[in-house]
């Protein structure tokens, strides 16, 4: 049986991470980052910790932290024996093995949870949602979304991928997306028609390889660019 969830589910990932899967370089982390639908991703908590500037937003930061850590605790383990029955299509370079996987992502929650009282109260992590955003045209240089666009296919329609993006490049002047690939592993039907859409507006859209692979073949991200000049 293929990996399936039925819902988006809170499952943090490290600054590491984020530093692979997006081709994060040294000046995109001197910029001001938006993390969409980050979840219990330490992310924010590791950057902030290096006086860096960054936002996540994700409608579980409406839930105090012990209900959140309920909430990863609730699906780690329904999360963990759907990769252990399809280990094969998975990448065992970067996490080497099922027991460290699980390590891994609940040391990222952990350390998100440490710093999320701090961060709530000095706005970094805020209860929102795409595809509205509550922020100013250009309050950002660059929006993330990790594990959430492309991966839901199922669950969100190419409408709301055209939509959330628009309002990330309205946020930011680029935005990136990682994996392109759907639960499961099969490539998301909608990255085609985002392209052709945000092409014809004059975006700048490129498919780019990163050097982070888990799921085999998601080794790749999308990349939006606004054009020089544009302003919302």
């Amino acid at each position: 049986m293929p990996f399936a969830i039925d819902s988006v589910v809170p499952w943090g990932r490290t600054k590491a991470e984020y530093q692979a899967m997006f081709s994060l370089s040294e000046s995109d982390l001197r910029g001001r980052i938006l993390g969409c639908g980050d979840g219990p991703a330490s992310f924010n908590a590791e950057m902030s910790a290096q006086g860096r500037a960054v936002v996540s937003v994700d409608p579980i930061y409406a839930l105090p932290a012990a209900a959140i850590e309920r909430r990863v605790e609730e699906t780690k383990g329904t999360i963990i024996e759907q990769v252990t029955r399809n280990r094969d299509d998975f990448v065992w370079t970067h996490v080497p093995s099922i027991p460290a996987l699980g390590r891994r992502r609940m040391g990222a929650m952990r350390r998100f949870l440490a710093d999320f009282p701090l961060g709530k109260r000095e706005g970094r992590y805020v209860d929102a949602s795409l595809p509205d955003l509550p922020f100013d045209d250009n309050a950002f240089d660059l929006a993330l979304s990790s594990h959430f666009l492309f991966l839901y296919s199922e669950q969100f329609d190419c409408a709301f991928h055209l939509r959330a993006l628009q309002e990330m490049l309205r946020v930011a002047g680029e935005a990136r997306v990682f994996p392109l690939l759907q639960i499961g592993g099969l490539p998301s039907p909608h990255v085609a028609e985002v392209i052709e859409g945000f092409t014809a507006q004059g975006v700048r859209a490129t498919i780019e390889s990163v050097r982070y692979e888990f799921q085999r073949g998601g080794n790749r991200m999308l990349r939006l660019r606004k054009p020089c000049g544009t302003r919302a």
